[in-house]
């Protein structure tokens, strides 16, 4: 059996050049999956999963803009151009249709995708993220966090964003996982971590189109996630027909860093069926 490489690549889409790592299948299969990060964070957090997919899907993890290695462009970010940016990478690689497999901030981009383009979407996977607009207290957080980004750098920044997406037990035990998140957020730009906190403050609402999610959909949380409630992925699962839901235990924001076995169990019996 040949090995399949992750295998890192470029291309140029509209203003920006997208960086990516690709898993080719080694069947005449045309099951994709598109994994899409979280902020402030790159596509190095899915090579486990991009490890652990079976020989008949071809996996992809990408940089959003201004993420990365992925070029920032015009730097007015908004979930919508992420999204859009999605739709024209699939375009040029030639991939009529995709699962999109979103963690957190991943997640408001696969939902936005969804509601732009669906007939190239086969099938959604939402790990810790719901369908919501923020709140005014959130909204005001993310202005918080720019003013102590632009006052103090990134450092600082990274250190308590590990204290709110890791578990407890995380923090003590999976220390490589943890060293990584703070290594990607060291290595955005002040300019792009300011960008991208606007942009989530600024994203529309996608609660009202749930409904008309038809294609098979997997929720996961991590059981002590202090971030997505485990409400907001109730209303989640309420409101996407057939979806179903998996909570992982002892993991926070981020399973498929603190759990990759299961998480990856979890998804590649999901696209078994998609």
């Amino acid at each position: 059996m040949t090995e399949r490489l992750i295998k890192s690549n470029k291309i140029r889409i509209g203003d920006i050049s997208i960086s990516y790592y690709i898993k080719k299948s080694t069947t005449t299969s045309s099951k994709t999956i598109i994994f899409l990060h979280g902020f402030p964070f790159n596509k190095n957090m899915w090579r486990d999963q991009l490890q652990a997919l079976p020989e008949d899907i071809t996996g992809i993890a990408l940089d959003i803009r201004g993420h990365g290695l992925s070029t920032s462009g015009h730097s007015f970010f908004s979930i919508d151009v992420f999204a859009k940016d999605i739709r024209v990478f699939m375009e040029k690689l030639d991939v009529e249709q995709a699962t999109l497999c979103g963690i957190s901030m991943g997640g408001y981009i696969a939902l936005r995708g969804y509601q732009l383009f669906p007939e190239k979407i086969s099938g959604l996977i939402l790990a810790d993220t719901h369908s919501k607009a923020d709140t005014n207290a959130g909204k005001q957080k993310r202005f918080d966090s720019i003013q102590a980004v632009l006052n103090h750098g990134r450092r600082p920044f990274s250190i308590g964003f590990v204290e709110n997406v890791f578990s407890a037990d995380s923090i003590q035990e999976k220390l490589e996982a943890v060293e990584y998140i703070k290594s990607a957020i060291r290595r955005n730009s002040v300019r792009s971590i300011c960008s991208t906190l606007l942009a989530l403050a600024a994203r529309t609402d996608t609660s009202d189109t749930l409904k008309d999610i038809s294609v098979p959909t997997l929720l996961i949380r991590g059981s002590d996630d202090r971030i997505t409630s485990a409400q907001d992925m109730k209303d989640l699962e309420e409101a996407i027909p057939n979806a179903r839901f998996k909570e992982i235990a002892a993991c926070g924001h981020l399973p498929n860093l603190e759990a990759p076995e299961e998480f990856n169990r979890v998804i590649n019996e999901f696209m078994d069926e998609v």
